[in-house]
C-alpha cells in the first residue's frame, strides 16, 4: 500500500524535520528500535489508518499513529526500575509452554501506577537477581548494546576446579563452539574444596553467556545471580521486589550514554502487547 500522500520528507531532504517513526515509537516505549523496524515491515504500524511500510518515514509527533490499531498512549516521562528477578521464571510477556514468566510476578512487584515495561536484556528461567525494566525503548536498546560497553555483573556458584589464573585468561575473550565472547573479569571470591563462588563482569548480553563460558572450563554452575548492571546493584532488594530508580539516576544515566535528557512528559508510552525480546 502507498504512504500518505501528506507525509513528512524522507532524511535526506533538506527540509525534513522530526524524526524517523521507528526512534519515535522506541523512544515511546513500544519497542526499541529494531523491533519497531520488524512491527513496521509486518504492517503493524499505521498513519492516518493507512499501513507504513518504511521505518524512515519522518515525524513531528506520534499523532494519529497506531500500532496493532492501539492508538500509542499519552506520553509518560522515563520510568526505570530495579527487580530483583527470582529463579524460575521466563523474561518474557508470555510462555507457550505455560510456565511463569517475569510479569506474573510484577502484577505485585512493581509500585502502584507504574506503566506498562520491558526487561532491559533477559535473564535465563534459572538465573536470577538484577532485571532492570523501562518503558523507554530508546533507553533498553542503549543499554543492551554491546557497543555501549554497560557492565553487567554476576555472582555464580560452581562446582569443578578452577584457578585464578584460568580465570584471567578470560580477559583475552575465549571462543566456545564457535562463538566470540568478548573479555570476562572473572575472579574467584572463595572456594570450598571443589565448590567455589565466581564473581564476573562483562559488557555483552548474549545468551547464556556466563553458563558456557564456566561449563567450557570444565565447571557446573548450580546457582548464577545477576548483581549489577551498569551503576545499577542489587543490594538487599528483597526477592521478588522492585523499586524506581530516581530521575536523577537515570538522568545520570542516560548523559553517560549520550543519550538525549529525557523531558518530564517527552514522548514515552506503553509497549506493543507483544513478548519483549532481548
Amino acid at each position: 500500500m502507498s504512504q500518505p500522500e501528506n507525509l513528512p520528507d524522507l532524511p535526506d531532504s533538506p527540509a525534513a524535520k522530526g524524526d524517523r517513526i521507528a526512534k519515535l515509537l522506541a523512544r515511546a516505549g513500544i519497542a526499541s528500535r529494531r523491533e519497531v523496524e520488524r512491527m513496521i515491515a509486518d504492517g503493524r504500524v499505521k498513519l492516518n489508518d493507512v499501513v507504513l511500510t518504511t521505518p524512515a518515514t519522518i515525524l513531528t509527533s506520534l499523532h494519529g499513529v497506531t500500532v496493532d490499531g492501539k492508538p500509542v498512549k499519552a506520553p509518560e516521562p522515563t520510568r526505570l526500575y530495579a527487580f530483583h528477578k527470582p529463579a524460575g521464571l521466563i523474561t518474557a510477556e508470555r510462555d507457550l509452554a505455560g510456565r511463569p514468566t517475569i510479569y506474573d510476578a510484577l502484577r505485585n512487584a512493581l509500585p502502584p501506577g507504574a506503566p506498562r515495561v520491558m526487561p532491559v536484556g533477559r535473564l535465563d528461567l534459572n538465573t536470577e537477581g538484577l532485571l532492570l525494566l523501562t518503558n523507554d525503548g530508546e533507553l533498553k536498546r542503549a543499554m543492551e548494546l554491546p557497543s555501549t560497553g554497560v557492565p553487567r555483573t554476576y555472582r555464580a556458584r560452581t562446582f569443578g576446579e578452577v584457578t585464578q589464573a584460568q580465570l584471567e585468561e578470560l580477559m583475552e575473550g575465549i571462543e566456545v563452539e564457535g562463538v566470540r565472547y568478548g573479555s570476562i573479569n572473572a575472579n574467584l571470591e572463595r572456594s570450598t574444596g571443589r565448590n567455589q563462588w565466581i564473581e564476573l563482569t562483562l559488557t555483552e548480553g548474549k545468551n547464556r553467556e556466563v553458563r558456557r563460558v564456566l561449563e567450557h572450563l570444565g565447571l557446573q554452575v548450580s546457582r548464577l545471580i545477576r548483581i549489577g548492571y551498569g551503576p545499577f546493584y542489587l543490594d538487599d532488594l528483597p526477592r521478588g521486589m522492585a523499586v524506581a530508580i530516581t530521575h536523577n539516576e537515570v538522568e545520570k544515566f542516560r548523559k553517560s550514554l549520550k543519550l538525549a535528557p529525557a523531558a518530564p512528559g517527552a514522548a514515552r508510552a506503553v509497549a506493543a502487547d507483544k513478548p519483549a525480546r532481548a
